[in-house]
């Protein structure tokens, strides 16, 4: 038995576990050595998720290969679902207002002059206005202070007339980006990324106050495309706090079997080779190949990655959006599949009013 624990004690040191390698290189410095548990504290074995892009963005139709199982995929038309969403969501709003005298009201908290965050936030302004809900931006400069983003936050916190407070991210690197988000009301949590709302999200038998919104967007568009989800093999790349990391929990509360490829995955081609449901949300453009997929699989490309396209004079803007997904390979794949723009982007605005919606009815006791 002696032997066996001394054998054991080389092979942790040696090659058996490359973690545990790794954990110590991570998080011994500066950690007290009468510690009694030899697990590091969580955040030390946090590392940036790099992906390596593929070699080239140009993607073909597979050749007609010896196989009987190559087909063209279903699209997804999201933008169609999410307009009839909305428009279930614009009758709720009126009969409240009639009812009651009010309405929903959501506000929005932008940093600095990301083209893209101006955009979304600028989108996410034009839904509210089209289904009546009232909508409130406040912008900062690059430079603010967390203490003036903390603050406006405490404003829309003990505002009855506001139910949903959305901060756009990513935030410049000088900001804490998770206390911010944990200075927003649990009531308010609209992006359903406060700590409880995630926490309740994983936990069997509880019941978040709100899903994240584009999970919730993906999961809606495999329902209403009559996708089953339980006993199914899913696989989510990318485990960002906003998309990856909720959509796995939201597929295992469904009862997908699921696992989680990211950027220090070894052999993500063939883990997703084997999945009857890809949820790609890298923002790597065309890093899933038809090689990563199965035939029938069912597609759902939540990246949009912007892709330089300057010399092509029919890009009015010099770039052109593009998936993690290759949707000409993926096409002949698989059995139903989004596409890039115009999937699940749009479906993510919709479950965004819809949680403000659910927030003002909480509110206000409105059923």
């Amino acid at each position: 038995m002696m032997m066996a624990r001394r054998t054991m004690r080389r092979m942790v040191g040696a090659t058996a576990w490359p973690w545990a390698r790794a954990t110590r290189s991570l998080s011994l410095s500066g950690i007290n050595d009468n510690r009694i548990i030899m697990s590091p504290p969580l955040v030390t074995l946090d590392l940036p998720e790099i992906w390596t892009p593929p070699d080239s963005h140009d993607c073909n139709p597979l050749p007609q290969r010896n196989c009987s199982n190559l087909q063209t995929g279903t699209v997804i038309d999201g933008k169609s679902i999410a307009e009839e969403i909305r428009s279930g969501i614009d009758k709720e709003v009126r009969r409240m207002k009639e009812s009651i005298g009010k309405v929903p009201g959501l506000a929005v908290i932008l940093v600095g002059e990301r083209r893209d965050s101006q955009t979304y936030v600028r989108n996410k302004i034009k839904a509210c206005e089209e289904v009546g809900i009232k909508s409130i931006v406040t912008e900062f400069a690059d430079g603010c202070t967390e203490d003036e983003v903390l603050n406006a936050l405490s404003n829309y916190n003990q505002d009855s007339s506001i139910n949903g407070i959305l901060v756009q991210l990513p935030l410049p690197q000088h900001l804490d980006e998770g206390k911010i988000l944990d200075a927003v009301s649990l009531e308010k949590d609209v992006d359903g990324f406060h700590p409880l709302n995630i926490g309740n999200l994983a936990m069997r038998g509880r019941e978040p106050l709100f899903i994240p919104c584009t999970p919730k967007g993906c999961i809606e568009l495999l329902i209403r495309s009559g996708v089953e989800i339980m006993g199914k093999n899913a696989v989510v790349i990318g485990r960002s706090n906003i998309v990856g990391l909720p959509t796995s929990l939201l597929l295992q509360r469904h009862h997908a079997t699921v696992s989680i490829v990211h950027a220090l995955t070894k052999n993500p081609e063939q883990i997703t080779s084997e999945a009857d449901i890809v949820i790609a949300a890298a923002g790597v453009a065309n890093l899933v190949r038809g090689s990563w997929l199965k035939p029938g699989a069912v597609v759902l490309d939540v990246g949009t990655c912007p892709v330089d396209v300057s010399v092509d004079p029919s890009c009015e803007y010099g770039y052109r959006l593009m998936g993690d997904v290759c949707y000409e390979e993926a096409m002949s794949l698989a059995s139903v599949i989004t596409p890039v723009p115009g999937g699940v982007g749009p479906m993510t605005v919709a479950m965004l009013l819809s949680n403000t919606l659910d927030s003002a009815k909480q509110a206000y006791g409105f059923t």
